[in-house]
């Protein structure tokens, strides 16, 4: 299973940006995808997960209420909508597939994600 993460770029503070995952290669159950971002310097974070099932979402409270989180089933794809971008929001977003659809308390935990893409870069700077 490979995994892509798309659509960073440069944006200035208060634009947007959506954020694409691709799922390829063998057949592999999603259960669950989560974006999570690592800024310089820090450590990777959870910034959003959305399960399949039933299109649960979760969020980082300093995403709640600018950040969307959704998947295309059909198109086995996730997007990230980022809406209000602010300059701490610069950092490396990557995309993660987990094939468990977990409790809404554990789908931030990074380590239960199997599958993780390289990652898209978003600089959020005037």
């Amino acid at each position: 299973v490979q995994l892509q993460a798309s659509g960073g770029g440069l944006v200035q503070p208060g634009g947007s940006l959506r954020l694409s995952c691709t799922t390829s290669g063998r057949t592999f159950k999603v259960g669950a995808t989560g974006w999570f971002r690592q800024a310089p310097g820090k450590e990777r974070e959870f910034v959003a997960a959305i399960r399949w099932n039933d299109g649960h979402r979760s969020y980082a409270d300093a995403v709640k209420g600018r950040f969307t989180i959704s998947r295309d089933i059909a198109k086995n794809m996730a997007y990230l909508q980022m809406n209000n971008l602010r300059p701490e929001d610069t950092a490396v977003y990557y995309c993660a597939v987990t094939p468990r659809s977990w409790n809404t308390g554990s789908l931030p935990r990074e380590d239960l994600y199997d599958n993780w893409g390289q990652g898209t870069l978003v600089t959020v700077s005037s």
